[in-house]
């Protein structure tokens, strides 16, 4: 795994706390079924606190004081958008590939890191792998504001995610919006993925390797009926 990832996941380990425990204030944070057709009414009314421009402008202005009620409207309320593609990626996503892959970086190359991530999350801004190299590299150049508000977003879309089930099993299923997001939303809690099963009608199940490594592997459930409504919907032909 690359060292950049490495350093970003140790940073991560506190996610390890959004699971059913985790607090928020005096709240905690309890997994929850969405209400899509909810979501998709909440996010499309101009009246509506969620509304989805409105949403996005706050987070694209790195508002903090965003809650994960508004976390989980974003990022799931993201799937009724009109330039939702959950295949999306950046061309810029790319093109500083062979850095992520260095033990060291220069002060320049970190520039560089953070020049084309940040052109890859204007064109997609919940592509997380990217967001984790921006971290690294805003920590390394000591711009550690702009870190944390960054880390305080990469966070919160990863609690809207497990907020949406335990992931045990079909019925608790974690939604996702982008496949990618399986394997982020693992790594960052320090599994190692083992393997990737379709499981009808909807659902992947991700086989991970425990923690200790010791043990028989263990999977989680994702919901990934949005991501296959969606590809059907352009590939109609392909269903």
């Amino acid at each position: 795994m690359k060292r950049v990832l490495l350093l970003v996941i140790s940073a991560l380990l506190a996610c390890a706390a959004f699971t059913v425990d985790a607090k928020r204030g005096d709240k905690k944070l309890k997994p929850e079924k969405p209400d899509m057709e909810k979501i998709k009414k909440e996010v499309n009314d101009p009246s509506s606190k969620y509304y989805y421009p409105k949403l996005m402008k706050q987070f694209e202005s790195n508002d903090t004081s965003m809650t994960l009620d508004q976390f989980r409207h974003l990022y799931l309320g993201y799937v009724f958008q009109e330039d939702y593609n959950p295949y999306r990626r950046s061309s810029y996503s790319s093109k500083m590939e062979n850095l992520y892959y260095r033990d060291k970086h220069t002060l320049a190359e970190c520039d560089t890191i953070i020049k084309y991530a940040e052109l890859s999350l204007k064109d997609d801004p919940f592509d997380l792998r990217q967001m984790s190299f921006l971290i690294y590299a805003y920590r390394e150049k000591k711009k550690n504001n702009l870190a944390n508000i960054l880390q305080y977003k990469l966070n919160h879309i990863l609690e809207a995610i497990v907020s949406t089930g335990t992931g045990l099993d079909q019925d608790n299923a974690w939604v996702i919006i982008n496949p990618q997001h399986e394997y982020n939303l693992l790594n960052f809690q320090d599994y190692v993925v083992e393997g990737q099963e379709d499981r009808p009608p909807h659902f992947d199940y991700i086989t991970v390797k425990p923690k200790d490594g010791k043990g028989d592997p263990k999977g989680f459930y994702f919901n990934v009926l949005y991501i296959l409504q969606e590809y059907y919907r352009k590939f109609p032909d392909e269903e």
